[in-house]
Order: C-alpha cells, then structure tokens, then sequence
C-alpha cells in the first residue's frame, strides 16, 4: 500500500518530504473510508457541476489540498489522510456559488456548513464516522477545507462583480 509514503505526516515532511502536503488528502485509512469521500466527491461535484469545468474543478482541488496540507501545520496534528477536508472547500465554494448565481439554496447550503463545522470544533466528529475510518474524524482539515473553499469563492464572488461576463459563468 502506498499510504505509508503519501500520508500527511508532520515528522517526514519537515525531513524533506513535502509531497505529502499534497498527497495526504489523496490517502485513506480503509476502503470504507476511501469510499466513503469517493462518494461525497460525487455528490458533491453533481450538486455544484454547474459551477465547474475541468481546469476550474482541477485548479480549485490543487488550491485546496495544498492549503489544507500546509495549514495543517497550524493544528496539533501529526499525522492526516482523506479527502474529506478538501470536500467540505469544495462545498463551501459552491455554495458561495450558488450564492452568487442566485441558485435557490445556495444561502441555505452555507448556513447549513457554517453550523456543521461548528458542531465539530465544539464537539468533535462523528463517532460513527471515526469507527468506521478506523481514525479520529480530522475536523481541523474539514475547517480549514471550509475557509480555504469560502475564501476561493469570495474572491470568485468579487472577481465576477468587476466582470459582467462572468456573472453567470456556466460551463455547457
């Protein structure tokens, strides 16, 4: 298995290994787990598809797993794999999106997010969730996901509102 060379692992990157700020979001601790986030990328790139072509959804993805990987660095954690951190940045960017579009739900879509992630930094993850991946539920990547993705769409909000032609930019 590759995980042990790809996981986010704070000790091996600051050796030198700086792939896995990027790779630790591409790694999972189960198939549960890797089907699990292959599923939400799914549903997820399905509810937000109009906002997204292919360089777009490529470059917001890279954007993310980077920024994820190195605020990581910001978190007491040691060690990260799964995607679910750039799926709730992926998330946050559609939904502000949405908003921008004039999507119905796009406000409710956010709301919705701002209070899941505040359960998690009161509470923490899903119990379920954390037996199932056989790991504690990494809500710092899925806040940072979230702030990474609403900063991206804010400035793609903003950006849109200087340039007419991209007020309702949906790809065919």
């Amino acid at each position: 298995m590759l995980q042990p060379w790809l996981a986010w692992d704070r000790d091996a990157i600051l050796q030198g290994e700086i792939w896995r700020i990027l790779t630790g979001n591409l790694t999972h601790t189960n198939w549960a787990h890797l089907l699990m986030n292959a599923l939400a990328l799914l549903i997820i790139s399905f509810i937000f598809r109009a906002h997204f072509n292919a360089k777009r959804y490529t470059a917001l993805i890279i954007v993310l797993s980077i920024g994820i990987g190195g605020g990581i660095f910001a978190t007491n954690m040691q060690w990260y794999a799964g995607l679910s951190g750039v799926l709730h940045g992926i998330f946050a960017w559609g939904a502000i999106n949405d908003i921008r579009t004039k999507t119905k739900g796009g406000w409710l879509l956010l709301v919705g997010l701002i209070i899941k992630i505040a359960w998690e930094q009161t509470y923490g993850g899903s119990a379920s969730s954390e037996a199932l991946i056989g790991a504690r539920v990494a809500t710092e990547a899925h806040l940072i996901g979230a702030l990474i993705g609403t900063s991206s769409g804010f400035i793609n909000f903003f950006s849109s509102q200087q340039d007419p032609k991209k007020q309702h930019n949906r790809p065919n």
